[in-house]
Parts: structure tokens; sequence; C-alpha cells
């Protein structure tokens, strides 16, 4: 005879007891507490209201409802807002943060909306006037920086799908050949990690040929002061179609070239050369003009290499069947790592190769919009809210990063470290007397000095308004992109102070 399960220990309160390693404890729910995981957001809510960056946004958005019972715009963008910050990647993931109980009130909302609710209204925005809305408050955050000279990386993705949406295509797939993806294309600002535009497109367009036209006009429209010192982009931007682009508009650009024939008869030619120059962390490299088949022009490139130094596991074919082997050799020989890049700079072999290994930090933060937030989520049949997401994605990105470098200017930190540190903690709301009083409990071990980093951000923003209570939300938005990118702006004087009467429009 099987023994009868117990039944959980409930009490007259509701509680469940529970026995533990450390002893019975009572635990029990209380659904209407003012309680928030995300307990420090309200120092980013702040940063929001000071910079003006969300009123405006709320207030330019292309939503429209015409019925009383529908959601208004505010409570969607607010929950959308959330949603994205919390690092959630699918729709579904909105009901996580349904009953927060705090901060829709800060964010000038009653309550968060459904996961269908911010489905719906997004299929009620007009595709082109949504993602002219969004690339408006993308310039925000990036156009007071474009005088100072700058560089525009440029990349392109793929991100498989299983479903039957729209634009799920088969195209080129390094990882997973032959599955449906979408392409997600990215311009991105050197340096300060701010994103310019971004776009998601069908999965057999992921050649930059498809995204560069939006690219061209952009850089068109731009006046000549404000345009990228470099152009900056991995193999894929090394053709001649690219090239010719921006040599038309006298572009400086440094990509990366495919080891074609040609390009493998070019480091030949160079192997033996006494003329290799240092050019930094290893690599040495020689400079020479190369005219590629399909080119217009002769142009100048650049050939790098470093020695590989111990054991190489190499492979090899014997009837179809892959072999691996390591490489032995009774005499002393080096090995090398070749890439070849071009350029219409004038700049030295040792800059052009350190520029080139900067790019890594590019590739860095294509991988954290892809993977740390929800730029590759939010998925939808149809590609038009994909689309729409993608560069909402970029433009809350955008602007946690600008307030994560208010707090930390002298270093940009990923959404996995910046998370924990600024964001998460628990929080509670009291009310006593007319005053709300949230007090917030930390669990990182570097709480302390997370507590005075905020609390110094928070000195900032209220100097900020106590100074600059007269100035546009532009002129503040200015102060706050000159203390967050000092290091960029003003590289040796350090960020100007802040004036105590307005100053004169520019």
């Amino acid at each position: 005879m099987g023994e009868t399960p117990r039944k959980a220990l409930v009490g007259q309160n509701g509680a469940i007891a529970l026995d533990t390693f450390g002893g019975r404890i009572h635990v029990e729910w209380d659904p209407a507490a003012a309680v928030t995981p995300l307990g420090q957001l309200p120092f980013f809510i702040e940063f929001l209201k000071v910079s003006g960056l969300f009123e405006a946004w709320v207030a330019d958005c292309p939503l429209a409802y015409h019925s009383n019972h529908a959601s208004d715009k505010r409570a969607v963008l607010a929950t959308l807002l959330l949603s994205i910050l919390a690092g959630h990647h699918r729709y579904a993931h909105i009901t996580a943060i349904r009953h927060d109980g705090i901060h829709p009130e800060l964010l000038g909302v009653a309550q968060l909306v459904s996961e269908d609710a911010a489905r719906r209204a997004l299929a009620r925005i007009d595709e082109s006037l949504g993602v002219a809305w969004l690339e408006r408050h993308l310039a925000k955050t990036t156009q007071p920086l474009l005088t100072t000279p700058w560089i525009l990386d440029l990349d392109a993705t793929v991100k498989c799908l299983y479903g039957k949406q729209e634009g799920a295509v088969v195209g080129y797939n390094p990882k997973k050949p032959g599955r449906p993806s979408h392409s997600y294309h990215s311009a991105l600002m050197a340096n300060t990690r701010l994103a310019l535009a971004v776009d998601v497109l069908p999965g057999n367009e992921t050649a930059p040929l498809h995204s560069m036209p939006g690219i061209w006009a952009w850089l068109d429209a731009l006046p000549k002061e404000e345009r990228p010192a470099l152009l900056r982009g991995d193999i894929a931007y090394g053709s001649e179609s690219i090239l010719r682009e921006a040599e038309a508009r006298n572009q400086p650009y440094l990509t990366k070239l495919r080891l074609t024939k040609n390009v493998k008869a070019l480091i030949k030619m160079w192997f033996r050369s006494n003329e290799w120059e240092e050019a930094g962390q290893g690599w040495e490299g020689v400079t020479d003009r190369l005219m590629l088949s399909g080119w217009s022009r002769a142009r100048r490139v650049v050939v790098l290499r470093r020695t590989l130094t111990g054991e190489m596991l190499m492979t090899g074919k014997d009837d179809d069947q892959e072999l691996f082997d390591f490489m032995e050799s009774d005499v002393p020989t080096k090995r090398y790592e070749y890439a070849v890049l071009v350029t219409s700079t004038a700049h030295e072999i040792f800059t052009l190769g350190q520029l080139y290994r900067d790019r890594a930090d590019a590739e860095n933060n294509f991988d954290e919009l892809k993977n740390q937030w929800g730029w590759g989520g939010f998925t939808t049949q149809d590609l038009a809210r994909w689309r729409l997401m993608a560069r909402m994605v970029a433009v809350v990105y955008n602007w946690w990063t600008l307030f994560v470098r208010l707090a930390q200017p002298h270093k940009h930190f990923e959404a996995i470290s910046s998370r924990p540190l600024l964001l998460h903690g628990v929080a509670t709301q009291t009310q006593h007397a007319g005053q709300t009083r949230l007090t917030i409990t930390s669990l990182h071990a570097k709480q302390s000095a997370i507590q005075a980093v905020l609390t110094s951000l928070a000195g900032f923003l209220s100097t900020l308004k106590a100074t600059a209570e007269q100035w546009t939300d532009a002129e503040r938005l200015r102060a706050i992109l000159a203390r967050a990118f000092a290091k960029f702006m003003f590289p040796t004087a350090g960020p100007p102070a802040l004036p105590t009467a307005k100053p004169a429009a520019t």
C-alpha cells in the first residue's frame, strides 16, 4: 500500500509552510504590493524626463486610436520600453512585467498593456510613417556628435527563422545553410557605440547592395562637416560598387578584401620582401596598388600578416572523408595569417592596421544588439512590425547607452553588465504624509559603488535642471552628450562646465 502524499501546510492567512535546509519557512503572496525587480529604473526615468527624449518620442508617435476602450499610445510605448529594457525578446514576455506596481505611474500611465494590445498597436502604425518616426529619434542621440570626427561602421548579419514569417527565405547563411532567415543591417558610430540606422530585410538580401542605397541617401543629406571621417566595413563592403560610390562622394573608406586569386598573387609577390613595416600587435604590413578584375581603377591596398606560433591542426580530404592532423616538420618554417585591406586614405600602415583592428569593437557592438537586446526578437508574421521593433530596440538601446555613459563616461558596459549594475534591484514603494518613498535593495556585490554612481548621476541631472531651466530639450541633450561622451568629444580638456545662463542659439 503506497503512502498517502502529505498536503502542503497552509495556515489561516494563506501562507504555505516549506521545509528548507535552513529550517521551515512560511511563504505567502502579496499581489497588491508596490514592488519591482527593476528597482533602479527611476534613475533612468529621470534621465528620460530631463532630456525630453521620452516625451518627444511619445508625442511624435504616429499611432492613433479612435475608440475610448482602446489603449492609449503612451501606455503602449511605456510597456514596450520597459519590456526592451528588461531584456525581453518576445511579446509574450510582457506578461512578466504587467503587474509592476511602480514604474507605470513614473512613466505617466495608469497601467501597462497586454502583449496582444502591444502587437495590435504596432499593426496600426503605417510602416513608412513608423520608420520615419523611429529614425528621427535615433538621430536625436547622434546628430549633435556628428561634428566631431567619427567613423561609420557597417555590418550585416542573419537571424534564422523557424516559422512561416514574411521574408523568411533562404539566403546566405554561413552557420546554418539552407535555413530560412531574415537579414539585419546596421550602421554604428564607432567609439560611442551608438546606433545610427538599422533595418530588417528578407533572408536573401544579406548583401550590402540592399542596404547601401539608404546609407548613401542618408550621407548625401548630411552637411559636409558632419560626414564620417572614415567608412569602415568587412569583406562584404569591399566591392567595386561600394568603393566607387564612396569615391564619387570623396568619402574615405577602409574595408577588407577577399583572398581571391589575384589578391593571393599579390601576397606571394611580397612574401620574401624586406620592406615589411611594423603594424602593431604582432602584425606587419606593406602597401601597394592593385587593379582587380571588375574594378574601374587601381586602388591602394595594405597587406597585413602576423606569424602563427605553436602546432597547427590541418584538414584535408581522402576519398571525400575529411582528415585532421597536426603539421609536423623538421625544417624551421614560418606560418603567417594574412589580411588585405583596401583604402582611399593616405594613413601609414601602423595606423591602418590599428583602425581595422578597432573594428573588433564594432563587432562586439553588433553582437550586443543581436544577443543582449531584442533586436532580432519580437516576432510577428508580417515583416513591417519586425522592422518597426528593430528600430524601436535601437532607440531604447541608444537611450540606455547614453544613460550608462553618463554614469560611467570612460567605459562602455554591455547590457549583460550594465543591467545588473544600474537597473536590477528590488524596490518597495511606500506612501507617508503625501510623500512617495522608494526603498531599493541591491543584491549586487558592488552595491556601495553603484549607489555612489547613481547618486552622482542624480546630482548631475538636478544641476542640469537648475542651471538650464530655460533651455530647450535639444540644448539640454547637448549638455548630456557632452558629459557622456567627453572622452570622444573632448579627449584632452574634458566636458565643459554647465553654464549658469541660457547659451546663445546656434
